[in-house]
């Protein structure tokens, strides 16, 4: 199989107990797709490992891609990513995807970390009590979004405000202020989760513009999009693109 030496070093060590079947059963694609993922793609740009695999392991989380996520957990060990970081990725994708979708991730990476003989439950990341989660969310909102967050929760019609209340104690309050990854992974994560399932481009472009105020700049969402088009197609990667442009243009 003509597969590249730069293919073949980075699969080595993304899956260094061996091959996977599809070398058996369809070594036609395996030689096009891991010269396109694992060579043509990862260096294409500067982006360090540990940041590609947290961008690719949340837009697996993004698109239900559990089977190549199982597959992927190894190798983002391997290069860097620590249990923690992985808990908080898959963690925080409950409040942009739901329990429905996550669950399955979850269950996956405990049966992965034991095998690894990776001690569990992890160490408490949390960092919010039940009386400040309301407080110290919409804090977040404010520092990520800018100071028209502020009291957004009190914003809003008076049967649907409580959902407001919500996104400031539950999803940043109980997820966001968390340790483990700072706000400016967690904003990078989010775009992954919301670029990959798609039908978000209004929350998309809202992040988007996130990311570029805590310094995730628009050259740097582009290099994240093009990691993720092996892992997401380019329906969805060509849609985050324009997300990224509208917003910047915007900011």
């Amino acid at each position: 199989m003509a597969i590249t030496e730069n293919a073949s070093k980075y699969y080595e060590k993304m899956y260094p107990n061996g091959n996977t079947s599809l070398f058996d059963t369809d070594p036609e694609f395996i030689e096009f797709f891991n010269n396109f993922a694992f060579d043509e793609v990862v260096n294409n740009d500067d982006i360090d490992h540990k940041t590609r695999f947290t961008a690719v392991i949340a837009a697996l989380l993004g698109c239900q891609g559990i089977d190549e996520f199982k597959e992927l957990v190894p190798g983002a060990l391997n290069f860097g990513l620590t249990p923690v970081e992985l808990k908080e990725i898959v963690y925080q994708a409950v409040a942009y995807l739901g329990i429905g979708r996550v669950l399955p991730f979850i269950n996956a990476l405990n049966t992965i970390f034991k095998e690894k003989g990776i001690s569990l439950p992890l160490p408490p990341q949390g960092k919010t009590t039940a009386e400040n989660r309301l407080e110290k969310g919409s804090q977040a909102q404010v520092y990520i979004f800018g100071e028209h967050m502020k009291d957004f929760y009190k914003s809003g019609p008076e049967e649907s405000r409580h959902i407001n209340l919500w996104l400031a104690s539950n999803c940043f309050g109980d997820y966001y202020t968390r340790t483990g990854l700072d706000f400016k992974q967690r904003e990078l994560i989010t775009f992954c989760f919301l670029s990959a399932q798609g039908g978000c481009e209004p929350q998309l472009i809202s992040h988007a513009k996130a990311n570029i105020k805590l310094g995730n700049s628009k050259e740097f969402l582009i290099k994240i999009i093009s990691q993720c088009i092996p892992y997401i197609g380019y329906p969805r990667s060509l849609n985050a693109l324009r997300c990224v442009n509208e917003a910047a243009e915007n900011q």
